[in-house]
């Protein structure tokens, strides 16, 4: 028996065959193409083999003394299931090679086989089995963020987003949730899938604003090899990641129209088609989107599709903003302290009333992601509760700004957003990033923001 290191990244193959002339081959020539071999002369060795070891590829002939090459795949398979089987056989065997593949065989190679038909062969199977890998790692990481989700709040307006979500989850729809940043779509899509049949399966999360867009095809539905330059490898697509799970689609407005067209097939055929692959395969998995843009505007304006928009509108979810729902914010604020503090005493009070007042009379433009932010920030300051005022950040201390708001009088949801991004802006004397950390959004929303209010689309007097 004889038996090679392993070198890095390479296959672990377990070779059965009686010709001594093979057998010193293969342990020549399979280390030189970057595998482990352990060579076996009949197939009660390498039965024991695979008892004692797991192997990526059993390379075995069908016509040896003892047990026959069919029974040896049988038995190694039964041992090691992802173990890939490949048969070498000769000509006037090939019906006997076909037979072998339906009990779990993957391949053949008739003798006497070339190397460089055997290097081909091997290679795919590595590919095979680092998207597995790859597959498995990105699934166990990404089912490791979406345990405990809990939606927060009392308010008429949760409770009514409650009622959906559980009316919504046990079925197979597509899901829009609509509403500003920061509100909490992310958590609502969670919930969905974690109510639905699918909560076992993986939760896939995507920003559809923060993909390259020359790389967002890749993403999502994966490429092979060679199809790209830089594609040095096969990669598995998010969408094959969340097969049998649920891909959550955050700020889809932001995908541009030729992704949109290609998204809109795979909604209504169910298939994906990998970059640079001819065949498409089809994945099962629900679709639930996002976005704090108004599409049916961007519809008239020929920034969306409107077949999409149909496509992806099944069922509605309109989260409202922190500003409609003040009454939670006593509830969510210590959720979220107790969130980033786990020595808070259960009974003990963890905000005094005037940093409670503080929090509630704030504005929230940045709705729940920024009172998050604010509690971090005041978690870290506060070495024991209660929180006090002067745990909080700067700017709420400085009532300044609300009594600008309501010396304005009047005004509508937008003209508020605008003179509360005027206000962060000035306060951070132009620092932008700054500003957008503020105010809970990304530094893409507050140009996109900025250059509306700049061009006069949303002041007053519009």
């Amino acid at each position: 028996m004889k038996d090679s290191k392993q070198p890095p990244n390479g296959l672990r193959i377990l070779f059965a065959d009686d010709e001594e002339s093979l057998q010193d081959l293969m342990s020549m020539e399979l280390p030189r193409m970057g595998h482990r071999v352990t060579v076996c002369p009949d197939g009660e060795s390498a039965v024991r083999e695979a008892r004692s070891e797991s192997f990526d590829c059993l390379l075995v002939d069908l016509d040896m003394p003892g047990i026959h090459g069919i029974e040896v795949i049988r038995q190694v398979r039964e041992l090691s299931p992802e173990t890939e089987a490949v048969v070498m056989t000769g000509k006037e065997s090939l019906e006997t090679a076909v037979a072998a593949m339906r009990y779990g065989a993957c391949d053949y190679l008739t003798k006497p086989c070339r190397l460089t038909d055997l290097q081909a062969l091997l290679q795919r199977l590595l590919e095979r089995r680092d998207n597995v890998r790859e597959f498995y790692s990105n699934k166990k990481r990404i089912e490791k963020t979406s345990t405990g989700v809990q939606l927060i709040g009392e308010h008429a307006s949760m409770q009514a987003v409650k009622r959906l979500v559980s009316k919504v989850a046990p079925t197979h729809s597509t899901v829009l949730i609509r509403g500003e940043t920061g509100c909490g779509k992310e958590l609502v899509a969670r919930s969905v899938h974690d109510e639905s049949p699918r909560a076992s399966q993986a939760f896939v999360a995507i920003n559809c604003g923060a993909l390259p867009e020359n790389l967002i095809e890749s993403e999502l539905f994966g490429h092979r090899k060679g199809a790209f330059t830089g594609a040095d490898a096969q990669r598995v697509g998010l969408f094959e990641v969340a097969s049998g799970g649920t891909i959550f689609l955050d700020e889809i407005g932001e995908l541009p129209l030729g992704m949109q067209a290609k998204l809109l097939r795979v909604l209504e055929s169910g298939e994906i088609r990998r970059v640079g692959d001819n065949d498409p395969f089809k994945v099962d998995v629900r679709v639930v989107c996002a976005t704090h843009r108004d599409l049916e505007q961007m519809v008239e304006e020929g920034a969306f599709r409107e077949d999409l928009m149909f496509r992806i509108n099944t069922f509605e979810i309109h989260l409202p903003t922190l500003r409609e729902r003040v009454s939670d914010i006593p509830n969510l604020a210590v959720h979220l302290f107790r969130r980033f503090r786990d020595d808070a005493v259960a009974d003990a009070q963890i905000f005094s009333a005037e940093a409670m007042e503080e929090l509630v009379n704030h504005v929230w433009p940045g709705n729940v992601r920024e009172l998050a932010n604010v509690i971090e920030h005041a978690s870290i300051l506060c070495e024991a509760p209660p929180i006090l005022r002067e745990h909080l950040p700067k700017h709420f201390t400085d009532r300044r700004l609300r009594k600008e708001l309501r010396s304005l009088g009047p005004m509508s949801l937008k003209e508020m957003e605008f003179t509360v991004i005027q206000e962060a802006v000035t306060r951070h004397e132009g620092n932008k990033q700054a500003a957008a950390e503020e105010l809970g959004i990304s530094l893409k929303t507050l140009y996109n923001k900025l250059n509306q209010l700049a061009s006069g689309s949303l002041s007053k007097s519009a």
